[in-house]
This record gives C-alpha cells, sequence and structure tokens, in this order.
C-alpha cells in the first residue's frame, strides 16, 4: 500500500465465443489455437449423451478425429488425471478439449498442464500457493479450448482447477495462468439437457461465487459490478431454468452468470467454499450444492462485516427489506430448487466436524471471507449448519 492507496493484479483476457448452436464452430475454433489432433475430456455421464456426439462429430467431420477420455470421477483425483494423460500421450495428443461440468473442465485443464512436464513435478507442487506455479514449464502446456456444459462453477474462464487427493480426501486448487483456456465456446442449448438438481446447484454454485466476491473485502471494483449483476441474473433466471429446462434466454443468462462468477471470485472467495470444499471432498457431495446448504448461514456468520454491502445489492436486486429481506430471498430460492435443509440431510456426521474444521481452516477460500475464520468460530459456524 502506498498513501493507503490499494495495489492489486488484475486479469480478463479470456476470449468467449458466445450463442445458440456456436458448438457447430467447434473444429474452427480448435484449428484457431492450432489444434489438429485434439484429445476431448468428458465426464462419464456425458460421454454417451447426444450433446457429445455431436461434438465429436463436428471435430471429425473437420478431419480432427473423434478421441474421447470420459474417466472422470465427480470430484477428479490425481488417479483420473494420470489415466488421461496417459491417453493424451499414447494418442499423440496436441491439446485438449474439456467439455461439460466443472469436473471435465477441471481435470481437463490438468491434463493439459502435467502431460509434458519433468517427471519429478508432481501435480502437489502446483497448489495455489504464493508463486509456487513457477515450478511448472509453462511452454509445455498443452492448448485448452473450454466448451462448458453446466452453468455454474466457470472453470471456463479460470487460471486453475480443483484437483481432490484420493489418499487425503484434501482438495487441491492448482493453479497456472496458462491454465487460462484459449478460447471458450458457450453454448447455452448444451445445458438444456441437465438433471433438475444439477441445473440447481451449478445454478446455487454460481449464486455463492457471485455473493462471496461481492462480499470479499479485497479491492477489485470490476468484480464488484460483474459479482453484483451475476447475482440478478441468477436470482431472475434461475427459477424460470428449474421450471422450464428449455428456456433458451434463461440458460443463456445461466451461462453468463456462471462465467460472471468465476472472473469476479478473482476477488476473493469464502467461508462458503471453504465448507464446502472439505465437505465434498470427504462425503462426495455436489460442490454447488454444497455450497447452497451453507449459503445462509454464512450469511449469519458474516452479517456484522457485510450488511450494508448486502443491504445495496438488495436494493439492486429489487428486494425489500435489506439483510433479512436478501437471506428470506436466499431461502425462497432454496425451497424452489429442493436444495436440503441443512448438512445432516447430505449425511455430515457431528463426529467429523472437528476435522472439516481443520480441513476448512486450511483451505484458501478462508482467507477472503469477510470475518476472520478461527478453529472456534469455524467450527461453531458447523455447527449451525447442522
Amino acid at each position: 500500500m502506498s498513501h493507503g492507496v490499494p495495489s492489486r493484479n488484475w486479469s480478463y483476457p479470456t476470449a468467449i465465443k458466445f450463442g445458440v448452436g456456436r458448438i457447430s464452430e467447434l473444429a474452427d475454433h480448435a484449428k484457431s489455437i492450432g489444434l489438429m489432433k485434439p484429445l476431448l475430456v468428458t465426464d462419464k455421464a456425458l460421454a454417451s449423451l447426444p450433446i457429445t456426439a455431436e461434438a465429436l462429430a463436428v471435430l471429425d467431420a473437420a478431419g480432427l478425429g473423434r478421441a474421447v477420455f470420459s474417466e472422470v470421477d465427480p470430484n477428479p483425483n490425481e488417479n483420473n488425471m494420470a489415466d488421461g494423460i496417459a491417453v493424451y500421450l499414447a494418442g499423440g495428443h496436441d491439446g485438449v478439449i474439456c467439455f461439460g461440468g466443472g469436473s471435465a473442465l477441471d481435470l481437463g485443464k490438468m491434463i493439459a498442464l502435467m502431460a509434458h512436464q519433468r517427471k519429478d513435478l508432481s501435480v502437489w507442487d502446483l497448489e495455489d500457493i504464493d508463486d509456487w506455479y513457477t515450478r511448472a514449464d509453462g511452454e509445455k502446456i498443452a492448448p485448452i479450448l473450454a466448451v462448458p456444459t453446466t452453468a455454474g462453477t466457470g472453470s471456463e474462464v479460470g487460471r486453475a482447477g480443483v484437483l481432490t487427493n484420493s489418499e487425503t480426501h484434501k482438495k487441491k486448487i492448482i493453479f497456472h495462468p496458462k491454465l487460462m483456456p484459449a478460447v471458450t465456446l458457450c453454448d447455452p442449448a448444451l445445458t438444456v439437457g441437465m438433471p433438475k438438481f444439477i441445473t440447481a446447484g451449478t445454478g446455487m454454485d454460481a449464486l455463492a461465487h457471485c455473493l462471496e466476491a461481492y462480499c470479499s473485502p479485497f479491492y477489485h471494483p470490476m468484480s464488484q459490478g460483474i459479482a453484483l449483476e451475476g447475482m440478478r441474473l441468477v436470482f431472475e433466471n434461475l427459477p424460470l431454468v428449474y421450471k422450464d429446462p428449455t428456456n433458451l434466454m434463461a440458460r443463456s443468462h445461466m451461462m453468463s452468470a456462471a462465467a460472471m462468477g468465476a472472473v469476479a471470485f478473482q476477488k476473493g472467495l469464502g467461508a462458503i467454499h471453504s465448507l464446502s470444499h472439505p465437505v465434498g471432498a470427504v462425503y462426495g457431495t455436489h460442490h454447488g450444492t454444497t455450497n447452497a446448504v451453507v449459503m445462509p448461514m454464512v450469511l449469519d456468520f458474516n452479517r456484522a462485516e457485510i450488511e450494508d454491502r448486502i443491504t445495496a445489492a438488495a436494493a439492486y436486486l429489487g428486494i425489500a427489506g435489506g439483510f433479512v429481506g436478501f437471506r428470506a430471498a436466499i431461502m425462497d430460492l432454496r425451497e424452489t430448487l429442493g436444495i436440503p435443509a441443512n448438512l445432516t440431510a447430505m449425511g455430515v456426521k457431528a463426529a467429523d466436524l472437528d476435522m472439516l474444521t481443520d480441513m476448512a481452516l486450511e483451505d484458501p477460500s478462508c482467507g477472503g471471507n469477510p470475518v476472520a475464520m478461527t478453529r472456534e468460530n469455524t467450527r461453531a459456524l458447523f455447527d449451525a449448519c447442522l
């Protein structure tokens, strides 16, 4: 800080091709970043669906082949990554098309990151801590094209991926500036077939990203504005797509909100994510749904620091009643979407809370929470979530 003026680093560089039906352009965008033999990385559930067949047909027709890797767990781990790298190298591929929800996008990025690094470099050496990313050779990261099929994580515009350590069950954020996809293709029509609970969970993930970025204490006015508008898009459009999955205008707004949330959280995340990450890693719960479950309790936890800011947001969002009205709107949205009432309903056991508290305090997200997270208050917050 000089003269009390904040000093921060900002980056918003993604090229996004947005529009219904633009999956037809997939091969053109792949070629534009030098891909002639891409590996399409997706998840098991998506691999057999028509949208994936369509994407592969577009690539095949342009002479780019139809190679797929789909052995991706809902919370992907280093074993999935090693299997994917083996397929990538055996096939002589020259880049990755990440196709799917957060799991497929994140794992595709990890394959592109690690396939050509020196053998003694572990992916865990590249955790998002200080300048650890400089341990990797940036020149050896394969080109990445991202195609989201959910509207939630925003991983398509991010420079990191989440990988679960299969031995410790801890989720780690792996970062490198070159993990930013060279091109992102956002076709809202790809999200129409999502199961309702995935529409709900991924949509609430987008809201959590916008809400936590908006409340984070760091200085980033660009993120602040994007987070606020992202929240508006979710409140107005998530109930619409949940009720009518084929509403393409509302699907488009949700796909925008997902990307906006991930752009905004450069400003920081907080307790919603630092609680949700360990619960997801230990119990295998859906990330966005877990965020939605703990959201109201975290609002209460942070109220003293965020009340004025939330009151301003509520006014913009057309929600009466300031902080209390905003919290009530979250509760209404959760009810509309069939979100579980608490962590107990998701299978979380009271006996695990000490372990989960330790994991939450290790999570990098807790540093962006408006109220400093301690062992005592974090344990009490977990109690409130049961």
